[in-house]
Formats: structure tokens, C-alpha cells, sequence
């Protein structure tokens, strides 16, 4: 039996499962669980590496979309909406194409079906392994080490939540060795048959994950897909603008 990923269930109703991105965790949705509550049941999730969830040394979207469905079958939850952002993404419509009789609708945020060749993230890898080579005994030290390699403090910011004492020093939640082996993996994907499931794509205006030229690997994969652009917002859409983030998804589950 595999371990099973650590979660968040909350409120009633047809069951809406949030997929954080990568260097995330089941918090990093919270803007649009918080909203989605009040009417739906609510599955946030720490993926394999991540959070509190174990840590594994592989890492692909094949063995991301079985844990969480081993988490659904565990929780006996038969019917979802599936909403990811970035890796999530990939592993929402990973999960959708290997269990479509559970998939009522899926939200796709920011990503597209397709591998991408740019390495986005080495300095973000260089500094979480600054952090871990040097120790650091509090937070601000932690974030300082941080700051020498990643300029962006929004950027610092969020990766920061994840930092905890592990009773010696300042360290990550998420497995650092794995993630950072495992790169091309989450870069990467292998195209899926076609799927059906309704979907719905939801890009943020200024950001270059989603772009025209992945229109046909969406189509190719996704038969019964949809795509709503966010303007003025980046890779970061749910966090820069959840009210209309909120109102575009509340709408796709309405059609």
C-alpha cells in the first residue's frame, strides 16, 4: 500500500480538489478554497515532495495523479472538480486521463499539456541549497541566505513558507534532492489520449506558460476544453487576482 498524501477536507457538497504548483503546498490555493467552502466540499493536497506529504525519490506526473487518486479511493470520493496550478496542473489533467469517470470538470491554471525546454528555476534550487548547506538557526537568516539568490521578493516570500526547524537549524518541507533530480520530469510530459472531461483553461495575461502556439497539444488532449485568459495578471493568477479567478471558475461549473 503506498503512503497517502497529507490533507485538508472541508464543508459539504460536490468536492472541488485543489493541486498547489511546484515549491508549494495545500495553503497556496487557500484564496479560492476559503471562497469555494461555503458551497462545495474542499480537498487540498500536499503532493509527493512537498508539505507534509512523503518524500520519494521520484518524481512524474504519472505517480502524481495515482497518489491523489489513492487519496480519493481512500476517502471514498467518487465525483470531483480538479483545479491545478502549474505542476498541479499537469497532474490534474495527468489524473483526468487515467480516471475520466471521476473528473466532472477540470480547471486547469496556467499550464499547458506540453513539455517545456527552459529551465525556469536554478536559482531557486540554488538557494534552497545555500539554505541547506549553511544552517541557518532562525527564519531571518534562513531568508537572508535566500535573498543572495533569488531577487524577487515575492518569490523569496512564498518559498519561505515552507521553511521549519528541525530542531538544529532552519530547513525545507519539501524534498530539495528529489525535486531538483526530477526537473525535466516536471518540466517534461507525455502527451495523453484524448480526453473529454469538460475543461477549462485559465491563463494569466502576462505570463508565458500558456501561449498560442500550445493551442494544438491542448486540442489534441483535450476535446471538450475551453480557455479563459486573466488580464494584467501573471503565472501567480489565483494570488494576484482570486476574485475573478473565482468568478470565471464559479462560471464553468454553472455551464
Amino acid at each position: 500500500m503506498s503512503a497517502l498524501l497529507n490533507y485538508k477536507l472541508e464543508g459539504e457538497g460536490h468536492t472541488i480538489v485543489l493541486i498547489h504548483g511546484l515549491f508549494g503546498n495545500l495553503d497556496n490555493l487557500g484564496l479560492l478554497a476559503r471562497d469555494l467552502v461555503k458551497d462545495h466540499q474542499v480537498l487540498s493536497v500536499d503532493l509527493r515532495n512537498h508539505g507534509l506529504s512523503f518524500h520519494s525519490d521520484d518524481h512524474h506526473y504519472a505517480l502524481l495523479a495515482q497518489d491523489v487518486n489513492l487519496l480519493l479511493d481512500h476517502l471514498n470520493i467518487h465525483s470531483v472538480t480538479l483545479v491545478g496550478h502549474s505542476m498541479g496542473g499537469k497532474a490534474v489533467m495527468k489524473l483526468a486521463s487515467i480516471a475520466p469517470e471521476k473528473v466532472q470538470h477540470l480547471i486547469v491554471l496556467d499550464m499547458a499539456p506540453v513539455a517545456y525546454q527552459t529551465r525556469r528555476h536554478d536559482n531557486v534550487f540554488a538557494g534552497l541549497n545555500a539554505v541547506i548547506e549553511d544552517k541557518p538557526l532562525n527564519r531571518r537568516n534562513a531568508m537572508d541566505v535566500l535573498s543572495q539568490h533569488i531577487e524577487i521578493e515575492g518569490v523569496r516570500q512564498f518559498i519561505g513558507k515552507s521553511l521549519y526547524n528541525n530542531g538544529q537549524s532552519m530547513t525545507w518541507r519539501f524534498n530539495v534532492a528529489s525535486l531538483e533530480k526530477n526537473y525535466w520530469h516536471i518540466l517534461g510530459w507525455d502527451n495523453i489520449d484524448p480526453c473529454d472531461v469538460p475543461t477549462l483553461f485559465i491563463k494569466g495575461g502576462d505570463s508565458d506558460y500558456l501561449m498560442p502556439e500550445h493551442q494544438a497539444a491542448i486540442q489534441a488532449q483535450f476535446t471538450n476544453a475551453k480557455a479563459h485568459v486573466v488580464a494584467k495578471t501573471g503565472h501567480w493568477l489565483h494570488a494576484e487576482k482570486p476574485a475573478e479567478v473565482l468568478r470565471v471558475i464559479r462560471k464553468f461549473l454553472q455551464a
